[in-house]
């Protein structure tokens, strides 16, 4: 298939950001309906052709540090000419956009429903490779701010993720029949913000286990954000150190856990330097 032209990129971001507003302003999206909706004005692109460049646009917003649409996993081989065009999309139309980014970042309404652990548990994303490039290029950001990163510091999603955690791991040593061990359960971050990780647990056989809670109300493919502290503390303590993901906050919450130091398991990219003179 040849490639999409200017006018086909430009009517499939409108679609898209037209579906991420009703997503972050909590109405239902019918992805099908709205994709048949476009497809006429499309140069006869198949269902799995349009559904690739929806997640080609959810990847491009994340290395913007914008909010997207869960329902669209990132494809990261997106081209040079779909970023330019969300880039000046997000430009044009920044006064009616950023304000929808902002009552994301705000609204913390969550679903009353008692979270089951027996099938809170999913596989976690496959680690992407295409992070791997250090050549550092200027990228132009119509929007400055960072959402996914201040959705991250939000002390009051934080504080029920790793509550929930606490209780998880309650359960998790229960099941076990550690009853013991779950007593000795610590919410470290309560007494020290500092420590590199935030619940101090115990594996099976009693020894530590190091947890560190990232909480997101977007989908797993949601990038994390740690300090230097995090990451070489997790370093020092791999063998016990896990990582829990807890996505999905406000509707449904689901968890993947990993275990070991971040370069383990992530493609760690810097966006913060400090200079002395």
């Amino acid at each position: 298939m040849d490639q999409w032209s200017n006018l086909e990129v430009e009517i499939i971001i409108a679609d898209y950001f037209s579906m991420l507003t009703d997503e972050l302003t909590g109405k239902s999206i019918n992805k099908t309906v709205q994709r048949n909706s476009i497809k006429p004005l499309l140069n006869n692109r198949s269902d799995g052709s349009i559904e690739f460049k929806h997640q080609n646009i959810s990847a491009v917003l994340i290395k913007l540090g914008l909010p997207f649409i869960k329902g669209y996993k990132p494809k990261w081989n997106y081209q040079q000419i779909l970023k330019e065009r969300i880039i000046s999309f997000l430009s044009n139309q920044k006064t009616n956009i950023e304000p929808i980014f902002i009552q994301f970042e705000d609204s913390l309404t969550i679903s009353q429903q008692v979270v089951n652990f027996n099938v809170i548990i999913e596989n976690p994303p496959e680690r992407n490779w295409l992070f791997s490039d250090t050549e550092i290029k200027y990228e132009k950001k119509p929007i400055k701010i960072n959402y996914l990163e201040r959705e991250q510091v939000n002390s009051t999603l934080g504080l029920l993720g790793e509550k929930l955690m606490v209780e998880y791991e309650k359960w998790r040593l229960f099941n076990l029949g550690k009853y013991s061990l779950a007593d000795k359960i610590e919410w470290i971050s309560q007494v020290d913000d500092n420590a590199g990780f935030d619940i101090l647990s115990k594996n099976e056989n009693g020894s530590d286990r190091y947890i560190e809670v990232k909480t997101t109300k977007l989908s797993k493919d949601t990038p994390i954000f740690f300090s230097k502290n995090d990451f070489f503390f997790a370093q020092r303590k791999s063998t016990d150190f896990h990582l829990y993901r807890v996505f999905n906050f406000t509707k449904s919450p689901k968890l993947f856990l990993l275990n070991g130091s971040y370069d383990d398991f992530c493609v760690k990219e810097a966006i913060q330097y400090k200079g002395y003179f």
